[in-house]
């Protein structure tokens, strides 16, 4: 390593599309985030899917994501199906440029409008969400199965683009 790699630092974090191979990736952060996580199974399956979008976040020189977003396209009309940080990602405002970014694409592929659903209590959620410019929509009662077997309140919001 030359003297000038010591004194640089990583690269910036970015965003880029993810595919199927990342999809066992995918499945150990979404166990990490939810009580209910997919296997790389589901990963495989969503992502091979007509009309999915999937970006991850890369950290550093790191190959493997860090993060990531998957979406559905209908039409002119996109959902976010499900986002999620590794725990070594998280609280360090890496959420909003991936999901900045992900919007942009989904806008670049033709959706006008955007929706999702959140567990209310997931405050970082909403706050990112709300931040990003989308309103509430709706809400469904009992909607989340939590880990002790109770269930929580889905807030449905919707951007448009």
């Amino acid at each position: 390593m030359s003297i000038l790699d010591r004194f640089m630092s990583s690269p910036a974090p970015h965003v880029e599309p993810v595919g199927t191979q990342a999809a066992a990736r995918l499945a150990a952060i979404h166990a990490t985030a939810f009580p209910r996580p997919w296997s790389t199974l589901d990963f495989e399956r969503l992502m091979a899917e007509r009309g999915v979008v999937a970006d991850g976040l890369f950290l550093g020189r790191s190959a493997k994501p860090s993060g990531f977003v998957l979406s559905r396209i209908v039409l002119d009309e996109a959902e976010i199906i499900t986002i999620a940080l590794a725990p070594e990602a998280r609280g360090k405002g890496h959420a909003r440029p991936l999901l900045a970014h992900h919007l942009d694409e989904l806008s670049r592929r033709g959706a006008g409008r955007v929706h999702l659903e959140v567990e209310e209590g997931n405050a970082p959620a909403i706050a990112l969400y709300r931040r990003a410019g989308f309103r509430d929509t709706g809400r469904r009662e009992g909607y989340y199965r939590k880990a002790d077997g109770t269930k929580a309140a889905a807030l449905t919001m919707a951007l448009d683009l």
